[in-house]
């Protein structure tokens, strides 16, 4: 069932944050969506513009429209994940999304409210719900880069809400994009997230760049071949302790694609006479739905899927 990422915070605020995770293929699809199911938890699909671009934008909506059939069970949102206003408006125009973030945080605050404030009345017009950006998280993502971090200001973060009525709004509070997140003695910054939660009780955060980097993981790839060095990444026992303050959302990127690395490189180098792609897919997928329902658990989203669809058909 595709629901609206609203719908999925109304039930979660305060208790848990829900898993968004991001996919590029069909093995990724199948991977997410049997870890969800098993967890019992209801999550969000993140398509980034990249992704769209991958393949094409469609095969990605079928996958989505077909994953739904498959798994009837499963509660879900389809979600843009660092869109431009193009991708945006053409994800709204899709039928397929029921949530598209508009990431213009590269801009400055007014520009930001004005391109923001487009997105929003275009996108619920037609029954969909944004996420916005505030701040800039350290590192790459598609197309937008920050040398450094910029922290999002609780004062901006209310003026902001205000001036665009998004439905969520991404924070900067020290997480950083890709597998090199943090050096040295830095932390989440949760005294800007509970100012935040103070001047806008009730409204869901995001929590973008969240990735745990598994040292395990980085080890493994590097012992069958890779070369990752200095990775790090956020310390998941903090996530329960966000979710508290309002952080409903919780995107989760670089790890799965860490277990893909993982999977593929030991395969191929344990079995050096295999070329067939659908080996190691097979491997992937319960590898990727195992890791679902452990970051499930870490999210605190595991076991409410029941309690959760029964709210949504009341």
């Amino acid at each position: 069932m595709i629901v609206t990422t609203k719908e999925l915070f109304q039930q979660a605020y305060g208790k848990y944050a829900i898993g968004a995770y991001n996919i590029n293929n069909l093995e990724q699809t199948m991977g997410l969506f049997k870890g969800n199911v098993e967890s019992k938890a209801p999550f969000i699909v993140q398509l980034s513009k990249g992704a769209r671009s991958y393949t094409h934008k469609r095969m990605l909506e079928a996958l989505m429209q077909t994953a739904d059939e498959i798994f009837p069970e499963a509660v879900f949102a389809v979600h843009l994940d660092h869109g431009d206003e193009e991708t945006c408006m053409d994800c709204v125009d899709s039928g397929v999304y029921s949530s598209v973030m508009i990431d213009a945080s590269h801009y400055e605050l007014e520009k930001n409210i004005e391109i923001t404030k487009r997105v929003v009345d275009a996108a619920h017009a037609k029954g969909l719900v944004v996420e916005a950006e505030l701040g800039l998280l350290k590192g790459v993502e598609e197309d937008v880069v920050a040398a450094e971090h910029v922290y999002t200001q609780p004062d901006e973060a209310e003026y902001f809400v205000k001036q665009t009525n998004c439905d969520s709004l991404a924070c900067a509070i020290g997480t950083s994009h890709g597998a090199f997140k943090f050096s040295g003695d830095q932390k989440l910054r949760f005294d800007i997230l509970e100012e935040i939660q103070k001047r806008l009780p009730g409204f869901p955060l995001v929590m973008h760049g969240s990735s745990s980097v598994p040292p395990e993981e980085v080890r493994r790839i590097n012992e069958a071949g890779g070369d990752i060095k200095g990775a790090s990444g956020v310390d998941a026992s903090q996530f329960l302790g966000a979710a508290k303050l309002g952080v409903t959302k919780i995107n989760i990127d670089t790890d799965g694609r860490l277990v893909w690395c993982r999977v593929h490189r030991e395969f191929f180098r344990d079995h050096p006479d295999q070329f067939d792609l659908r080996g190691p897919g097979k491997v992937f997928m319960p590898e990727y739905a195992k890791f679902i329902a452990e970051k499930n658990v870490l999210l605190g989203s595991a076991g409410h899927l029941d309690e959760v669809r029964t709210a949504l058909k009341k």
